[in-house]
């Protein structure tokens, strides 16, 4: 069966592809492209009611995508992804096959993940770049250590490196530039290359003065994470 196209805003939807209701495609899209070794249709895409996928974005076959779902322009969205609801994937982010994202995560502008996961309220500014294979190029590259593993509520500043396999904790916070070589405990602020525990995520001061600490305002209390 043959993908489905609308000349007039060049959209390209394929076989086996769910949009829910009230969901948005902008012009110059495909979703549900079948990777290689696939025939459209094989692999099922299901995409959440109220989304936005903006232009140029491509949605491989064999994702799962929940509610509120938005893309900025040029998203690339490889197969094997399992993404939950109210998630925004920025601007060029491109990511790779067989990430798990949580609710309500935020990854910014050109990005890159892959066989990462994360769990809920995490937020990744731009330009990070989550490594995956610990040895380039092994025929065993499935098997190997994978992407890092995000705890909810994380925060990892713009341009930070993450190598293979590590574990960001809970509550944590990855400064800005840093190469992250080691798994970083819950409520750590890290920094640096490689990035190296600074404070504590309740030592950071709101340098507006609009709270007694910065991450201080809902859902945290005293700094930490509601239940």
């Amino acid at each position: 069966m043959n993908a489905w196209s609308s000349s007039r805003e060049q959209i390209l939807i394929y076989p086996g592809v769910d949009l829910g209701p009230d969901t948005v495609v902008e012009p110059f899209c495909i979703i549900g492209k079948p990777p290689r070794g696939r025939q459209p249709g094989d692999l099922p895409t299901i995409i959440g009611a109220s989304g936005l996928v903006r232009s140029f974005t491509t949605i491989y076959a064999g994702n799962r995508i929940g509610g509120n779902f938005q893309t900025g322009q040029g998203a690339s969205i490889r197969e094997e992804n399992e993404i939950g609801d109210d998630v925004i994937v920025g601007t060029n982010t491109c990511l790779e096959f067989g990430n798990r994202i949580g609710h309500r995560v935020h990854i910014q502008s050109n990005c890159f993940l892959g066989m990462v996961t994360l769990e809920d309220d995490v937020f990744i500014g731009p330009n990070v770049c989550f490594t995956n294979d610990p040895h380039p190029t092994c025929p065993r590259y499935r098997d190997c250590v994978g992407g890092a593993y995000v705890k909810a509520y994380a925060r990892i500043g713009g341009q930070a490196t993450l190598l293979p396999g590590v574990t960001i904790g809970r509550n944590a916070l990855v400064g800005s530039g840093s190469v992250v070589v080691r798994d970083v405990p819950d409520n750590a602020v890290v920094a640096g290359n490689p990035a190296r525990i600074i404070k504590q995520i309740d030592e950071i001061a709101c340098f507006k003065g609009f709270f007694p600490r910065a991450y201080h305002w809902p859902p945290f209390v005293g700094g930490e994470p509601r239940p």
